[in-house]
């Protein structure tokens, strides 16, 4: 490994005060367009190319992926304080995130958050840094079969997040798999529940259904039940500076988790196609998982907001991989940043490995530098964010709706979408109001595509021997496992309340 090149990257940037400026004024512009709901990075970065257009194309891109990197670092901060995610990914920092806000840990959940992103970041860059040399051909043993196997274990998560009752979860989960055979069959063209509908042709819209699932349940029962979104009083509340680092310290006290979801965020990440909503809902679902008390998760648990913050972060690293050494973008927001470097003149492909790797070393830098500042940014104003949970519902509830619907039009330019958040929406409330989990039903919409459309190739590559490709049986062997973990943990914790019922009596 080169570690003169390596470390003349990093003096490249912060010797530079051109370079250190852009990344200043990128990270800020990064996160804004997190924190509104529907922008996200991809329009964030369509929207400043004009601007980098014609720019030094390492000053160009150093500005574009700072930019792209903390996107999720401001999409916290909605989901955190209102239930309304500001990027997709993000819906899964509701779970715990807004129950943290309802007991007046607002402060600790958002230090926890930035903390978690900031570490990701870090962690991913470093682990993409660290093991580059050895990651293109893993990279390249991942084909149809394993994707399928990933996401179907993926959907086992849905156990693991249907609470109390598995029943309950499954069926939510059906439903959100049902949602996501709502387009265009992928190997015919034909229309599959469409009713004729254009704007269904591409699927149901993920931003739309995050959005339906989550923030709006969130706003119907602010309103009716009057108030903030805290329920405590503001003067016990706990949203202060020493609040805000005491949930950066939550993150090394689980130091353990924030360094294996982090890892496997960025291993996701690596893996074209699968994206920050599948890196941060099995991140979460791992978290309840490996935890000790799982029943606390749900209800305000910081582990998890740490584990789909760490993920949402590490995976730009990883994601950076495929789109620099192979061209194939990572992610949706990763296929935007791969138009931009061609237009800045840098051809991501094969050949940067032998002749473009200083550009590499510093966009992984850049990826770091971008999560440290956007940490140092938010420690400032996230006391100030503290306060906007105790803003009166009746203040907050348009100022929110109206982000929410203008979200869901902005995601496909649709104002159909808009009637289908609504509708979501009312499905949602019920499900909060009978206390059916709503996780399960992100889970299924994501994962269901992937699964489609991997199983299908794997069937015409292989037929049904795909099961025994060496990849394929690893996954089965995790999904065993998790299946027969998650049976385990029922078995134990049911007769460990019989037999706390027979010593009452």
């Amino acid at each position: 490994m080169d570690l003169s090149g390596i470390f003349g990257a990093l003096l490249t940037i912060v010797g530079s005060p051109y370079h250190m400026s852009l990344l200043l004024l990128a990270v800020p512009i990064g996160m804004f367009f997190g924190a509104i709901p529907g922008l996200g990075g991809k329009l964030g970065v369509v929207l400043v190319i004009p601007f980098v257009f014609g720019m030094d194309a390492t000053a160009g891109a150093l500005f574009l992926i700072a930019m792209h990197a903390v996107v999720h670092t401001g999409g916290s901060v909605p989901s955190i304080l209102f239930g309304v995610p500001g990027t997709g990914p993000d819906a899964a920092t509701i779970v715990d995130g807004l129950p943290m806000t309802r007991k007046g840990e607002a402060g600790r959940a958002l230090g926890a958050a930035f903390g978690a992103s900031g570490f990701g970041g870090v962690i991913g860059g470093l682990f993409i840094l660290a093991l580059l040399p050895l990651l293109r051909p893993i990279v390249l043993q991942f084909s149809p079969a394993e994707f399928f196997l990933l996401a179907l274990f993926g959907i086992t998560l849905i156990a693991m997040l249907s609470g109390e009752s598995l029943v309950k979860g499954l069926m939510v989960g059906f439903f959100g798999l049902m949602m996501a055979f709502v387009n265009l069959d992928p190997q015919t063209g034909t229309q599959r529940y469409t009713f004729d509908l254009l704007f269904l042709w591409d699927g149901i819209d993920i931003i739309a259904a995050v959005l339906g699932i989550f923030a709006i349940p969130e706003m119907i029962a602010l309103g009716a039940a009057g108030g903030a979104m805290a329920k405590i009083d503001k003067a016990t509340a706990r949203h202060g500076r020493a609040d805000v680092l005491r949930g950066i310290g939550d993150v090394f006290r689980h130091w353990r988790l924030s360094i294996r979801t982090s890892l496997i965020g960025a291993f996701i990440g690596m893996i074209p196609g699968l994206g920050g909503d599948a890196a941060s809902w099995i991140c979460y679902g791992h978290a309840v998982q490996s935890s000790k008390t799982p029943e606390r998760f749900g209800k305000g648990a910081v582990e998890g907001v740490i584990a789909p913050e760490t993920a949402n972060n590490s995976k730009e690293g990883g994601s950076l991989l495929p789109t620099l050494f192979f061209a194939v973008p990572g992610s949706s927001g990763m296929a935007i940043l791969l138009g931009a470097f061609v237009m800045l003149g840098i051809q991501p492909g094969p050949a940067i490995a032998l002749a473009g790797m200083e550009i590499v070393w510093i966009l992984i830098w850049g990826l770091m530098l971008a999560n440290i500042l956007a940490v140092i940014m938010f420690i400032i104003v996230a006391p100030a964010l503290g306060y906007l949970s105790y803003v009166r519902g009746n203040l907050l509830i348009p100022f929110v709706l109206i982000l929410t619907f203008l979200g869901a039009f902005l995601a496909v330019r649709a104002w159909e979408n808009m009637v289908l958040l609504a509708a979501l929406g009312t499905i949602g409330y019920f499900l909060k109001k009978y206390d059916w989990p709503r996780p399960p039903f992100v889970i299924g919409l994501i994962l269901g595509p992937i699964a489609e459309d991997s199983y299908h190739k794997a069937m015409a590559l292989w037929g049904p021997a795909f099961l025994l490709r060496p990849g394929a049986l690893i996954m089965i062997g995790l999904i065993v496992l998790s299946i027969g973990f998650y049976v385990y943990r029922q078995v134990t914790n049911r007769n460990k309340s019989i037999w706390l019922s027979e010593d009452d009596h």
